[in-house]
C-alpha cells in the first residue's frame, strides 16, 4: 500500500538529512523531501478514507499525526542552521 511506502520514506529522508547536516542546503533539501513524503502520506490516508478502507476516526487521528510531523519538519527547515555543523 502506498501509505506504507510514503510513510517509511519520511523517516528515511530524515535520517539522510541528519547524515548530511554538515551542509545546510543538503540538510534542508532532504528535510523538504521528507515533508513531501509526509504530504503524500496524508493524500493516501484521505484516499483510503474516501474508499472506506479506514474509518473516519482512523483518518482523523493519522492526519493529525502527520500534520504534526509536517510542522516539526518545517520548524527544522526554518532553523536548519541550528542543526548543522558550524565551520
Amino acid at each position: 500500500m502506498q501509505i506504507r511506502r510514503s510513510s517509511r520514506s519520511v523517516g528515511a529522508q530524515i535520517a539522510e538529512a541528519w547524515a548530511k547536516r554538515r551542509y545546510e542546503k543538503h540538510f534542508v533539501s532532504k528535510l523538504t523531501d521528507a515533508d513531501g513524503e509526509q504530504q503524500e502520506t496524508q493524500h493516501w490516508i484521505e484516499t483510503a478514507r474516501d474508499c472506506d478502507y479506514i474509518t473516519e476516526t482512523q483518518s482523523k487521528d493519522w492526519l493529525e499525526r502527520y500534520a504534526s510531523v509536517g510542522r516539526m519538519l518545517n520548524s527544522m527547515i526554518n532553523k536548519a542552521s541550528q542543526f548543522c555543523y558550524q565551520r
